[in-house]
């Protein structure tokens, strides 16, 4: 009874999120991710619903950092003006490269970032889901681009990869990308 009452109390904090009953599916990722290939500005394409972006012309910026970590600088232009958010990224098992977690604070876990496919030039299909107590889930998904607009059938690829592995999309938004580079 104390777990399911513990969910009914997190609900309202997942509202502006995408979550379903039950646990997290595991998609296939990619083989033989190269992390120095992704490294570099992603342009987000479409994405199932967050607390955290609000704004049009998301973006993602990974570089290596000496310590052997990823900085990931998100950033977004919200009412007129560029918001950032600076984050870690690591590969905790290496015999799973695109298995990676992120977090954007030191008093937070890392969280799934799992990059389902890639070519490194043009397209990447980014998956996170994360478990409440096995009852239900927290998930998010992400079409990457290497620029601000990919053609619709690299679209319509993508959406259907997701799909294919078990992912609810009907609620996936496409980013307004308009805007003047930030």
């Amino acid at each position: 009874m104390s777990a399911v009452y513990l969910a009914l109390l997190l609900l309202p904090l997942v509202s502006a999120q995408t979550y379903h009953w039950g646990p997290c599916p595991s998609p296939a990722v990619q083989p033989g991710f190269n992390v120095q290939k992704y490294l570099g500005r992603w342009y987000e394409i479409a994405r199932l619903p967050n607390s955290f972006e609000k704004g049009k012309c998301m973006e993602a910026n990974y570089a290596l950092r000496k310590d052997g970590t990823i900085r990931v600088l998100n950033s977004q232009l919200y009412k007129d003006k560029v918001r950032t958010a600076e984050g870690t990224a690591v590969v905790p098992d290496t015999r799973e490269m695109a298995k990676l977690g992120v977090s954007f604070s030191y008093f937070t876990p890392y969280s799934p970032y799992w990059v389902l496919t890639t070519d490194y030039t043009s397209l990447a299909v980014v998956y996170s889901c994360t478990d409440i107590l096995r009852l239900f889930r927290v998930e998010y998904a992400w079409i990457l681009s290497r620029s601000r607009f990919l053609p619709p059938l690299t679209v319509r690829y993508a959406k259907e990869l997701l799909v294919r592995e078990g992912i609810d999309i009907s609620r996936m938004k496409a980013t307004d990308q308009n805007c003047k580079d930030n």
